[in-house]
């Protein structure tokens, strides 16, 4: 194929991705006009139409979804080779962008950032918040972090945590005020301080286990966060009962601000790993990130 129509191809990729000529056209280096009259005259050659376009965005049709579909991972896989080459002859650089959720940066990740940035001066982490289940492939992330339990089995985990409860805990000044609930079953007669991972989606059932039983409760409350942090924040200013993971209460139990109630129901979950595409290739720093995340103190 000509070299031309490769970049035709590649110039359709971008442009799909970012659902703007304007964004497509900054990214390649051109002129949005000069994009447009690019993909008026690759949809010319092809005879279809891939892409919508209107006065506020531009999406591929189903022509241009199934086309991007079938060319879009080997431009990555061209893209992650030369990458590869290039890191080889130097020493580890580039941006590393990990899908994680904020009490994963103070649990996990915190402690090991300043010695890694100080060892890695040529990396940049970028680190994305987010409790929604984002697809790290479609995102383009290089990883995530997630519970054992629920990452795909055609992704590569490594464990960089051990095994965790969800506790439920409220402050002094709270149960001050309201009697410690007997059962789980008892948390829908209580301000509790809910979570909502996607912003779409349901807000999170407590989950809870007895004499081998699993079940779920929808427990009551006023207030809704989508960080886990703000959940134990307001659970700590005595605004009602959170279901926090364990690892981030140990000061909090300690000093006395919050106090634990029904222990013995809350189930054991499978530790954070961190997780990737397996056929992602392991470049200098993507190598280096790893081995910092297992070896942290």
């Amino acid at each position: 194929m000509a070299s031309n129509k490769i970049n035709d191809l590649q110039a359709f990729v971008a442009v799909a991705r970012a659902q703007s000529f304007t964004k497509a056209a900054a990214q390649l280096r051109v002129t949005p006009s000069a994009l447009s009259h690019t993909m008026r005259g690759l949809e010319e050659r092809l005879g279809v139409r891939l892409l919508a376009r209107t006065t506020r965005n531009v999406a591929p049709t189903e022509a241009g979804e199934r086309l991007m579909l079938a060319i879009e991972p080997l431009f990555d896989q061209i893209s992650a080779e030369v990458e590869a080459l290039s890191s080889a002859q130097n020493r580890p650089s580039g941006t590393l962008r990990i899908s994680c959720t904020d009490d994963q940066i103070a649990l996990i990740l915190r402690p090991m950032l300043a010695p890694f940035l100080r060892d890695y001066p040529d990396i940049t982490l970028e680190l994305h918040v987010d409790y929604g289940f984002t697809d790290v492939i479609e995102q383009r992330f290089d990883a995530g972090i997630r519970l054992g339990e629920s990452i795909s089995k055609d992704m590569i985990a490594v464990r960089i945590g051990p095994d965790w409860r969800l506790a439920v805990v409220g402050s002094p000044a709270y149960f001050a005020r309201h009697a410690p609930p007997p059962t789980p079953h008892a948390l829908t007669q209580h301000a509790c301080i809910n979570i909502r991972h996607r912003s779409n989606g349901p807000i999170y059932a407590w989950e809870f286990e007895k004499d081998g039983q699993a079940f779920t409760v929808k427990a009551g409350g006023q207030l809704v966060f989508n960080s886990i942090m703000h959940v134990l924040n307001a659970a700590v200013d005595g605004i009602g009962l959170a279901y926090v993971p364990e690892p981030l209460l140990a000061p909090y139990l300690a000093d006395g601000r919050l106090q634990e109630v029904l222990a013995d129901w809350c189930p054991t979950f499978e530790g954070y790993h961190l997780y990737y595409p397996n056929r992602r290739h392991a470049s200098p720093a993507f190598s280096a990130f790893v081995q910092a995340i297992q070896q942290r103190r």
